[in-house]
């Protein structure tokens, strides 16, 4: 199944060199948890091309992709990487940052298809995109947590959301109520990392009691701020 590393944020106008090392941090942070094979950059059209992990060609790519989209100064700037691990693991890594829009929110996502048993460092790598990105919220998750977190949480895409693991900001982390049950808290960065510690129930169980709590409200629309 495939584990996917979440990353989201509100609008933040940042330069294309501010963007490129929030890139290069984090490919820095996957290739020394889950080394391998070089990146390589997924276009719209034609097939991919090798992109070095350095700020040269990542400040390259970003240009070209900004030059290609004509409202990449307000959506943001995206960006496609795909790599497969020496594990065996099938690496993507899309992200659309820099911009400033009312209703889009940027994000950074990770998707990687692992071979069974092999046990990824979930943790580290919602660390790497909390300290890379400084997101709002974020998780780590799959499609079974966020089916049930749809089925029966009232969850809709574009809500924060949790996973096994989640991060909210310090704003969200303010409210987390004080009785999680066997989920645990710890503090990362200016926020907190929420561990569920199961399965999709109980996912779906601390996911409503942060809701109530108001821990989980997405960022009022237009939105004027990157973090609730």
């Amino acid at each position: 199944m495939r584990t996917i590393v979440r990353g989201f944020w509100g609008p933040r106008p940042e330069s294309v060199d501010v963007v490129a090392d929030r890139w290069l941090a984090t490919l820095t942070a996957i290739d020394s948890l889950l080394p391998g094979g070089g990146w390589q950059q997924v276009h719209a059209s034609g097939p991919p091309t090798a992109l070095l992990p350095d700020r040269e060609p990542l400040l390259r790519a970003l240009r070209a992709a900004e030059a290609d989209e004509a409202w990449s100064d307000v959506i943001g700037t995206g960006l496609r990487l795909i790599r497969t691990a020496t594990a065996g693991c099938e690496i993507e890594a899309s992200g659309l940052a820099g911009g400033a829009p009312e209703y889009l929110l940027q994000s950074l996502v990770i998707g990687i298809t692992a071979p069974d048993g092999f046990v990824l460092p979930e943790s580290r790598l919602l660390t790497a995109v909390v300290l890379a990105w400084d997101p709002d919220f974020g998780d780590v998750t799959d499609d079974d947590i966020l089916d049930a977190l749809e089925d029966d949480a009232g969850f809709t895409v574009g809500d924060p959301a949790l996973g096994r693991l989640a991060y909210l900001s310090a704003g969200r982390g303010a409210r987390l109520p004080d009785d999680l049950g066997a989920a645990r808290r710890e503090a990362l960065a200016a926020g907190v990392v929420v561990e569920t510690g199961g399965g999709p129930e109980e996912v779906v169980r601390v996911s409503r009691l942060l809701r109530d709590a108001g821990a989980l409200e997405s960022l009022p629309r237009p939105m004027d701020r990157a973090l609730w």
